[in-house]
């Protein structure tokens, strides 16, 4: 009950829902939302996206985040910071137990199911999720119109300016515009293009063999996709470790495109910055990209049966050598089961695994386009 109290709104109402439906409670779905990709909203629509992202960036957190691993390789929590900022910082503070084991994909529904939640609780949005099919733009990456709608309502604007650090100087997220962001430290966004990227610098695992020849975009073709969604029948474990392995399509999306969302800290940076994957998420294409996979995702538990209710991974990642990560590549034991609790670091109710493997069923209730 004192709980109950303490927290307001939006989190109140996850943890009598949250905790009704993981004791056996009839909760439903009473209709399903269609995520959509970002280029078929109208650009009406994609503005009234951009200015709840934005409302969240200008609204007071909550006070209801609740730290969990305080890894040391992460700035400390900002208490006033906005409650973008506290969405970010779950990333943050997470990143050891939602990346290469049984959590990512999972946790990463979730993750979005939060952010599309409070865009609406908070900021009153009421269109769909997009979505970023990436697979359109690979091609010609750099040159994509995808990163050249700089309109300071409802674009998402392009690359960042090499003489000005890589900051973003155009569209709705531009360095003159009120979207802020703390961490690791006070900054705007910034995005820096890279056609290889050096993932044995960012993703350094003792002994792992990098095609240093190869761009980032050749990992997130059309054929990619298309190969993962038929594959890996059943074998979600296969099926994971190539949408996140080494040279897959969601690290090669994140580096390629550099900045915020690789989370690289720029030359300007204070002492003890670390870069690495924890404030990704400060660039709001993050959540356009997690919701491409999201969909890979659900495509491929749409293409047959042996999918549909298929997980399978570890709690504990193995990042110390070529081999532990090769025989662990979705995490190694204790292993994980749809009954093992997600964690939600205070900002919702607790969820269980299973509660994210449906996306047709409560709480999710939606579908892809």
């Amino acid at each position: 009950m004192q709980l109950f109290q303490m927290h307001r709104g939006l989190f109140a109402l996850y943890l009598v829902l949250g905790s009704l439906f993981i004791l056996g409670g009839a909760t439903k779905c009473t209709q399903q939302s269609v995520r959509k990709e970002w280029r078929s909203l109208s650009r009406e629509d994609r503005g009234h996206w951009i200015t709840a992202v934005k409302c969240l960036a200008n609204s007071p957190n909550d006070g209801v985040f609740v730290s969990s691993l305080n890894p040391p390789d992460i700035a400390p929590y900002n208490a006033s910071g906005s409650l973008f900022d506290d969405i970010v910082y779950a990333h943050m503070n997470l990143n050891h137990r939602i990346h290469w084991n049984g959590l990512f994909l999972p946790w990463h529904r979730w993750y979005l199911f939060l952010f599309d939640s409070l865009l609406r609780s908070r900021c009153g949005y009421r269109g769909p999720l997009p979505y970023w099919d990436w697979t359109k733009d690979a091609a010609d990456f750099y040159e994509s119109p995808f990163f050249k709608d700089s309109d300071p309502e409802s674009g998402l604007g392009g690359w960042g300016d090499a003489s000005k650090g890589f900051r973003v100087l155009d569209g709705a997220f531009s360095a003159s515009s009120s979207f802020q962001l703390s961490y690791p430290f006070p900054h705007t966004l910034r995005r820096s293009y890279t056609l290889i990227p050096p993932l044995d610098v960012v993703f350094p695992v003792p002994g792992l063999v990098w095609n240093h020849t190869r761009p980032g975009n050749a990992s997130f073709t059309k054929p990619v996709v298309e190969n993962l969604i038929d594959g890996f029948v059943g074998d979600y474990k296969g099926f994971q470790a190539r949408m996140e392995g080494v040279e897959g399509p969601h690290l090669n999306v994140h580096f390629t495109i550099g900045g915020d969302v690789a989370g690289a800290c720029p030359v300007d940076a204070p002492a003890g910055c670390i870069s690495g994957p924890t404030f990704s998420s400060n660039d709001p294409l993050f959540f356009l990209h997690h919701a491409m996979l999201d969909r890979v995702w659900f495509k491929w538990q749409k293409k047959h049966n042996l999918n549909k209710n298929a997980f399978e991974g570890g709690s504990v990642q193995h990042l110390e050598n070529a081999s532990a990560f090769g025989l662990y590549p979705t995490g190694g034991p204790p292993y994980l089961t749809v009954e093992s609790e997600l964690p939600t670091v205070g900002l919702s109710a607790p969820f269980i695994v299973a509660n994210m493997i449906s996306t047709t069923e409560w709480p999710l209730c939606y579908v892809y386009d």
